[in-house]
């Protein structure tokens, strides 16, 4: 199944384009990882994909999510998973007295609070230790948002969208905010993800492009500059044209790194 199927997709705010002309299809199984720099159109991309955001109405546009042209959004939030920095935040802004346990039984009805009148089964709570005992995240059962880090909370938004077993998560800038430590932990974590759903990462940093993402998308100035194999594609040629910047990309062990040109 493709996940995503866009053809002459452009977005608008206001009168001005900030996508321009995407054609972009993304099938099941697919791990994909689309980098960019800031400004590039990577948070407007994400919000086509989620149904937040319609493109400009054109006859030769196309635009189908896991192959249907409308959904409710609600529902379709359950065969996509999205997470990004804005509800990270406000999870410690709203929910700050939640435990894990709570975080993750949220995601039934993706509230940011658990309310007596939300009817909640054995199965429900079955899902949450099994999703919970899956990131190995077991110790944080009881513990408050408002004493976790960084790392610990995004960690349970995860969990939370893992009980509707999504059909792929899209992951936005998932390792802002986390040390050296926690975010080898994060691409590790992403790489266990992978093995139970398509991942979708949205990224600036090389470092996080994991072993089993296949496809690369590069955005540009609001437009696919290309997209292929990784092997193809993460190579100084292209990187330095999408950041800008002369850059040199280093593969070894599996993993690819970026630094500034040699001299």
């Amino acid at each position: 199944m493709e996940i995503v199927n866009f053809k002459n997709i452009n977005v608008a705010y206001d009168e001005k384009n900030v996508l321009n002309d995407i054609n972009l299809v993304i099938q099941e199984g697919q791990n994909t990882v689309i980098l960019g720099s800031n400004g590039s159109g990577k948070s407007t991309l994400i919000k086509l994909f989620s149904n937040d955001l319609y493109p400009r109405f054109s006859e030769k546009m196309r635009k189908e999510v896991f192959g249907k042209t409308c959904w409710d959004i609600w529902e379709l939030k359950k065969h996509l998973g999205i997470i990004t920095n804005d509800l990270h935040y406000e999870f410690i802004q709203r929910a700050g007295f939640l435990n894990a346990f709570e975080v993750v039984l949220s995601g039934f009805y993706s509230s940011f609070h658990i309310y007596e009148h939300q009817d909640f089964s054995p199965l429900h709570v079955s899902k949450v230790n099994e999703v919970l005992s899956f990131l190995e995240i077991e110790h944080l059962r009881h513990k408050r948002i408002s004493q976790m880090s960084t790392g610990e909370i995004r960690k349970c938004i995860i969990a939370r969208a893992l009980v509707h077993n999504p059909k792929a998560m899209i992951l936005d800038e998932p390792t802002v905010g986390l040390d050296i430590k926690a975010q080898i932990n994060f691409v590790q974590l992403m790489r266990k993800l992978a093995t139970q759903t398509t991942i979708i990462l949205i990224t600036h940093h090389l470092e996080e492009v994991f072993e089993e993402i296949c496809k690369v998308v590069l955005l540009k100035d609001g437009a696919i500059y290309k997209e292929g194999q990784k092997e193809e594609l993460l190579c100084d040629e292209h990187l330095s044209f999408v950041f800008d910047m002369p850059l040199h990309v280093s593969f070894a062990k599996g993993k690819y790194t970026l630094s500034t040109f040699p001299n």
